[in-house]
């Protein structure tokens, strides 16, 4: 039985925990071979050797996603180093809570630095490199990026962006004729550092708020989900399987989103 990924070089941005941690591993499990990226070497490395002790191939490197010449750079030497680029997944992303009041300019303006102009220099680099063999970029938004909340402003702002330039950039690949294939997926509440950190960092009042709401509001067993869901929906749409596919919102979020 043929791996799902075989002979495809896939780059991961945030891979050092959480989403692309997972997403890694998966690619890994079905034939990828994986360059994972995080700003934090050290995290990324273990990730690596992970794959490696499972029998993946894979390599580590360190990435400022909000830094332009090295997205030109990482691009460039993977197409140089390993025949091509396949699939991109825009994974690295932040999340300051704070309200449409109270949150700070500095930290809006690094919200959107990592979370929408990192995923739009991860793009236009891949584009490069892909438009003439073909590939998958992958862009993960959330489901914040399609519905409100009023905790997490900066970050709603961020992924609706996101989610509505990964269409404008399928339209423009489509467009030209380029075999390229651009969607975002969209996760729910998954029990990764981030979120859990984050509603961590909340008010007690928020906090118990917020695990009553997805207690009462996540039609699957009102509970979270585990970052494997997210890497198997990223999964399909780094495959062949997923062909017909582009300008697509790949929603996981338990049911949430369904109210």
């Amino acid at each position: 039985m043929s791996k799902r990924l075989e002979n495809k070089v896939a780059l991961i941005t945030g891979a050092g925990a959480g989403l692309g941690e997972a997403t890694a591993k998966r690619f890994a499990e079905e034939g990828a071979f994986v360059v994972a990226t995080d700003l934090n070497l050290d995290a990324v490395t273990r990730v690596v050797d992970e794959i490696a002790a499972a029998g993946g191939r894979a390599e580590a490197r360190q990435q400022d996603v909000t830094d332009e010449a090295q997205w030109a750079q990482i691009v460039q030497n993977i197409a140089n180093d390993h025949g091509g680029l396949h699939v991109l997944v825009n994974n690295a992303g932040i999340a300051i809570p704070g309200t449409a009041e109270d949150t700070s300019l500095e930290d809006w303006r690094k919200t959107q630095a990592v979370n929408g102009e990192g995923v739009f220099l991860g793009t236009r680099a891949a584009i490069g490199v892909m438009k003439n063999d073909g590939g998958s970029i992958i862009n993960i938004s959330s489901i914040e990026g399609i519905i409100g909340e009023p905790q997490t402003a900066a970050y709603n702002y961020s992924k609706g962006g996101v989610r509505i330039f990964t269409k404008s950039a399928a339209l423009h690949c489509a467009g030209e004729g380029y075999p390229i294939r651009v969607n975002s997926v969209h996760p729910g509440f998954i029990g990764t550092a981030m979120v859990l950190d984050g509603i961590a960092s909340m008010p007690a009042e928020v906090q118990e708020e917020i695990q009553a709401r997805l207690a009462r509001e996540i039609p699957m067993g009102g509970s979270m989900g585990e970052p494997l869901d997210i890497a198997n929906g990223c999964l399909f749409l780094a495959s062949d399987e997923s062909r017909y596919m582009t300008g697509s919102e790949l929603v996981i979020d338990g049911g949430y989103t369904c109210h």
